[in-house]
């Protein structure tokens, strides 16, 4: 299998419309979705996530979490790659995901290990095994602050024995893990998952970065992420310490929001988020506000 999952992947935010009908008064908005996956790739974006925790995945009905992937997948087309979200809290449930993606058209699929239970290593290893047997190419998702589970790198590289296991998002916020998988697992491709992190992680060999704040700056993190590449570490630098204020909210509880803001900050649209993701509290608007200024103006 030739597809990597790397360059720069955007966790695509979603948007939503009002509707009393909808759950809590807001329904997806498919057409903004549309463009806004469409805006990513021309913006030279290699592809888009629908359905990852910045999609909002678990505040969506079945059915409507299916059309987010769909949109994502028919707005990109042939222009992009569209790595769909499958997280669930069983192995049939995410293999089930997979297999709707497969069918759907996707590219690939990001998967955490189960959620809501704090799996076993033997757990872990066969829900991966069952996600992989949708086949498509699969990114493992390492997120230890939410899940509670560790993909450390032992197990990362018995992971990669799996056929279909191509990648891992690397979350822990260590960056010292990127040599260590690219050692003991050379098959995976790794990618940076935490924004505030991304400059450094490229630098050590991390191939990939499944974004946030492309949603909100996507040309310049495509420019970031090809001068890390390059080796370019004086302008890489200058381009992205000015965003790292921005970015460490990519990292934080309110993740979501931040980026929702950050989209209507920029003039993008970023609107609501669904329960249980309220209005950001005024001193974090306060913050954030200040950040994103400093962010814009050094873009100018």
């Amino acid at each position: 299998m030739s597809e990597k999952l790397d360059g720069v992947i955007v966790a695509t935010a979603l948007p939503y419309a009002e509707d009393a009908s909808a759950p809590a008064g807001l329904r997806p908005d498919y057409e903004r979705y549309a463009e806004h996956c469409r805006w990513l790739v021309e913006n030279g974006c290699r592809g888009v996530g629908p359905n990852g925790s910045l999609g909002e995945y678990s505040s969506l009905t079945d059915d409507e979490r299916r059309q987010v992937a769909r949109t994502a997948i028919e707005a990109v087309g042939d222009d992009g790659i569209v790595v769909v979200g499958v997280h669930g809290a069983g192995a049939h449930q995410a293999r089930s995901w997979a297999e709707k993606a497969a069918e759907d058209g996707a590219d690939g699929v990001l998967c955490l290990p189960p959620t809501m239970y704090r799996a076993n290593r033997g757990e872990v290893i066969h829900h991966y095994t069952e996600v992989a047997k949708a086949g498509l190419p699969v990114m493992v998702y390492n997120n230890p602050h939410d899940t509670k589970v560790d993909l450390t790198p032992d197990l990362l590289a018995e992971l990669a024995q799996i056929e279909n296991i191509v990648a891992v998002k690397e979350f822990t916020g260590d960056v010292r893990r990127i040599l260590e998988i690219r050692e003991v697992a050379p098959s995976l491709t790794v990618v940076a998952g935490a924004d505030d992190l991304t400059l450094e992680a490229l630098l050590m060999g991390a191939t990939g970065w499944f974004a946030g704040f492309p949603n909100v700056f996507p040309a310049e993190s495509v420019r970031l992420y090809d001068l890390a590449l390059a080796g370019d570490l004086k302008q890489a630098r200058e381009l992205y310490e000015p965003l790292v204020a921005a970015f460490r909210w990519d990292s934080r509880v309110e993740f979501v929001q931040a980026i929702k803001y950050g989209m209507d900050y920029v003039g993008r649209y970023g609107g609501p988020c669904r329960p249980p993701r309220g209005p950001l509290v005024p001193e974090h608007l306060a913050q954030l506000e200040q950040d994103m200024k400093k962010a814009v103006e050094s873009l100018v």
